[in-house]
């Protein structure tokens, strides 16, 4: 990095603390602090909720995620305009009719207090990791960058986010993340065309996408019902539908951005936004991703773009056994310029040469065999390294061939991101055991300055604990499949719960607490059995199913338990 990129990079954290800080200091009480005194209008409310979802990890794993493996991750967003809808209809008017600070107070007013206190502690625990690996994200990248070490980055991106929260909660929050997704949108569009303008010059961007779909990256729906495939139409509307429900409708860092709402027409208005908004947004991070793809077809890669396993290969004795595969891949990269220029020659004469095609899915091959046996040399050099290198090749490719200052600009895009998403969950993490947790438990009452300083208090508790989370951390295939693969494990139980209490009148608290509790310890197995003991691929199970297994299992058996065991329980009031 350049003098000019570390200015651009440094001048724009500062900004959006400082500002944020200043903007939103003093709040007075409870209200102002994690409602924002509803003073939210709805359009910020909509960018607020979508920053909040696209975290660093959105920016840094979605598209190494395409490099790798096509558009077809983009079917997990399929859901989500359609639950955007189910949410505006139901979840957010019954919020408002009872004004809750939190989605779990309303559980309480339904059912009872362990209900309640159930549903908070599965958000706390789920959500305290989430907003750990939302840190961990881009102290990769920056302790890549810097050589720093890596847990001393995750601590100064949680004390740069700390430093907002704790200032002007909810209303920080909202007011920063206008700046952050400003950041984050242009950073990746001026990205977008670059990689166009760097691509060979008689090559249009239809040229590209044929490069791309030859090489089988342009998948985007797949038909299959195979329970093992992760990402299909099937698995995307019903498990991502589900996911999305729970996500944006139950998780606190979610609906602590729309209860901020003035009205509900503005919380219906924010949301319908989103989901107007998202699909195109990851599908566009997708295509930027296949874009990068396209360009190393004409540019050198490296073997592994994970530059601590090159780092270790040099201090080990099999360096010249890995030093035969790059001078390997060397010449085959040469072979694949000539034939993908080869390719586009007959493009540009309306013909798709299926021989030119056939050569490059082999060269393509040959090179998946290249970068398999530098794994297992990585691994014998290092038995700990991490061999997935998907969340390291957008970073490779913005340290190494973008223009002076943008370098900067794009790292303060992932920066933002990361504090966009910490900062809602922090938030979002205070509000809950502020109120659900501390506050209900409470025996005495407590002044409105009180429980003011306790959310505080824990804004900064969880702030501390996120950062533990993010120094413990680990990739797990790449870390935008972590964080929703943690969502995924929890998030049916909560629905399940909620949609119980929205729409089946009669289950009351005992049948639907038993339920639940009954359904998070067979997700846990099913996880465990079905997904997690099987090496990556070799998955039983989509883990997008875990949703709507959690969520229909917790309906069916409160169903049943009220209809037996429980049918003379009266509903509490």
């Amino acid at each position: 990095m350049q003098l000019f990129d570390w200015i651009v990079l440094i001048i724009t954290l500062l900004f959006i603390v400082s500002y944020g800080a200043w903007k939103t200091k003093g709040s007075k009480n409870v209200e102002d602090f994690i409602l924002g005194s509803n003073e939210t209008p709805w359009y910020t409310v909509g960018l607020s909720v979508m920053a909040t979802q696209a975290s660093a990890i959105t920016f840094l794993s979605t598209p190494g995620q395409a490099y790798h493996d096509g558009m077809g991750f983009v079917q997990f967003y399929f859901g989500l305009p359609i639950a955007m809808i189910v949410i505006c209809l139901t979840f957010i008017p019954i919020y408002h009719k009872f004004k809750v600070f939190t989605a779990y107070e309303y559980l309480e007013k339904r059912f009872d207090l362990k209900t309640r206190s159930l549903a908070a502690i599965l958000f706390l625990f789920q959500r305290g990791l989430g907003t750990g690996l939302t840190i961990y994200a881009p102290a990769i990248i920056l302790s890549a960058l810097l050589g720093w070490n890596l847990s001393y980055m995750n601590i100064v991106i949680g004390i740069l986010v700390i430093i907002y929260t704790f200032s002007g909660g909810t209303k920080a929050v909202n007011v920063t993340q206008k700046q952050q997704m400003f950041v984050i949108m242009s950073g990746m569009f001026i990205t977008f065309f670059l990689i166009l303008h760097f691509l060979p010059n008689d090559m249009t961007f239809s040229n590209a996408l044929h490069i791309a779909g030859a090489n089988d990256k342009m998948d985007i729906v797949d038909f299959s019902t195979d329970p093992e495939e992760k990402y299909t139409l099937w698995s995307g509307i019903t498990g991502g539908f589900f996911l999305a429900l729970a996500y944006f409708g139950t998780d606190q860092s979610q609906v602590g951005r729309y209860l901020s709402g003035k009205s509900v027409r503005e919380s219906q208005m924010g949301l319908i936004m989103n989901g107007f908004l998202k699909v195109p947004m990851q599908f566009f991070i997708l295509l930027t991703g296949i874009m990068v793809f396209v360009f190393f077809q004409f540019n050198p890669v490296p073997l592994n773009f994970n530059p601590n396993n090159k780092a270790a290969i040099e201090k080990s004795k099999y360096k010249d056994e890995y030093h035969a595969l790059e001078k390997q891949l060397e010449l085959l990269s040469e072979d694949k310029k000539v034939i993908n220029l080869l390719y586009i020659d007959q493009l540009n004469q309306d013909y798709d040469n299926p021989i030119l095609r056939k050569e490059l899915v082999a060269i393509s091959t040959k090179e998946k065999d290249l970068r398999d046996h530098a794994k297992e040399i990585i691994l014998k050099a290092d038995k700990g390294s991490e061999t997935n290198d998907k969340d390291y090749v957008f970073f490779h490719f913005i340290l190494h061939y973008l223009p002076k200052g943008l370098i900067g600009l794009l790292l303060a895009v992932i920066i933002s991101a990361a504090m966009s998403s910490t900062a809602s969950g922090l938030t979002a993490l205070a509000s809950t055991t502020a109120i659900d947790i501390y506050k209900r438990n409470l025996k005495e009452p407590k002044t409105e300055k009180h429980y003011l300083h306790a959310t505080k208090f824990f804004t900064l508790f969880w702030g501390i604990i996120a950062i533990l989370f993010a120094c413990i951390g680990t990739l797990f295939e790449n870390l935008i499949q972590l964080v929703n693969i943690v969502g995924s494990i929890f998030y049916g139980t909560v629905l399940g719960i909620f949609l119980v209490g929205f729409y089946i009148k009669f289950v009351k608290a005992k049948a639907i607490f038993y339920s639940a509790l009954i359904s998070q310890l067979t997700i846990f197995v099913i996880y465990y059995f079905a997904i997690f003991i099987y090496p990556s691929g070799e998955e039983k199970l989509g883990y997008l199913w875990l949703n709507f297994i959690g969520a229909m299992m917790t309906i069916v058996l409160s169903t049943l338990l009220q209809a037996s065991i429980f049918k003379t329980e009266k509903i509490e009031e």
